[in-house]
């Protein structure tokens, strides 16, 4: 099968590379055309994932339209918040019998729409109900590596669903199913505010009874506004929920863990950004995690507290306070 992948960032590049590995000719899209030569001709990626090698089945291009030639299996990589412009722009060149799956995780700013439904307004009409999401507990340069990884594809059509999960089912990557697409969306979008909570509080040296209890109240927060939205509670107890969670708030590959820690020890979030020089997604679904929680009168607490501290200007230690100090409450409900 033809394969393409569009967004030459780390994740992009990792899952481009397992999809050559499993035996798919595969084309990875980076916007940069100089990025795109380089990696080409050094046959990795110099910038994101240096000295992991390409698999022979492995094109970079900076041509669009090149890269979806035929392809039957497009997986869309590109930060959230650059979603709809570029699949706008990719839709003409898709395969009518292509399976479009977003493996990105983010809410969109201002429309407050989770990918999937930024994609069934931009994606041709006969893509719409073929669309899947690709989620759970995954850092890139250890699904490039080959280290053994766990991952879920969520559809509403079981055809989908089977070509992607075939396409990238390999070796030591093993790929689930499910039909929850709200669930697997929220799951993988609101972790990434946790984990920053969990990293200011392992800056601040609050301890591992900490970061357990926020990751605890994170899922629950979490669970309440996906449910609400319509998805199966189940789901975020799975790899989309818990799985991603746990490793993205322990994990020191998490990028938005690392954005906490270094809130936590004082540093700047300018500062944090600039140096980090990638997508730290949980810093702008922060904002519209709130705008959602104050839309849809879901309580979520960690969110109001890091959307505080990373977009109003709240002290650090005036936020966990605030946590620490909520009202006594029933742990369910």
């Amino acid at each position: 099968m033809r394969a393409a992948v569009i967004g030459g960032g780390s994740w992009g590049t990792a899952l481009a590379i397992q999809l050559a590995r499993a035996g798919n000719a595969t084309r990875m899209w980076d916007h940069r055309s100089d990025r795109a030569s380089a990696h080409q001709e050094a046959r990795e990626n110099l910038q994101y994932l240096p000295g992991i090698p390409f698999p022979e089945g492995l094109e970079v291009t900076d041509d669009l339209a090149h890269a979806l030639d035929d392809a039957r299996t497009v997986l869309a990589v590109v930060p959230a918040q650059v979603m709809r412009e570029v699949m706008r722009e990719a839709g003409p060149h898709l395969h009518p019998e292509a399976v479009v799956c977003c493996a990105s995780k983010g809410i969109e700013q201002g429309t407050l729409m989770t990918m999937a439904e930024v994609l069934g307004q931009v994606l041709p009409g006969s893509l719409q109900d073929t669309q899947c999401f690709l989620a759970g507990p995954s850092f890139a340069v250890e699904v490039a590596k080959g280290l053994p990884t766990a991952v879920v594809v969520a559809s509403r059509n079981h055809a989908a669903t089977d070509q992607v999960a075939e396409a990238l089912h390999s070796g030591p990557l093993r790929v689930y199913h499910t039909d929850d697409i709200i669930g697997a969306e929220y799951g993988g979008a609101l972790k990434n505010i946790v984990a920053i909570a969990c990293g200011i509080a392992d800056g601040v040296g609050l301890g591992l009874n900490a970061r357990a209890g926020l990751i605890t109240r994170g899922l629950a927060e979490i669970t309440r506004l996906a449910v609400h939205r319509g998805a199966n509670p189940m789901t975020l107890a799975g790899l989309a929920g818990m799985g991603d969670l746990v490793l993205t708030c322990t994990g020191d590959l998490s990028r938005n863990r690392r954005v906490g820690l270094a809130l936590g020890q004082g540093r700047t979030l300018d500062d944090i950004l600039t140096e980090l020089g990638q997508v730290a997604e949980g810093v702008t679904s922060t904002r519209s995690a709130w705008n959602l929680s104050l839309q849809t009168g879901v309580s979520m607490p960690i969110t109001e507290q890091m959307h505080g501290v990373l977009h109003e200007g709240r002290p650090v230690k005036e936020a966990i306070a605030a946590i620490m100090g909520r009202e006594r409450r029933a742990e369910r409900g």
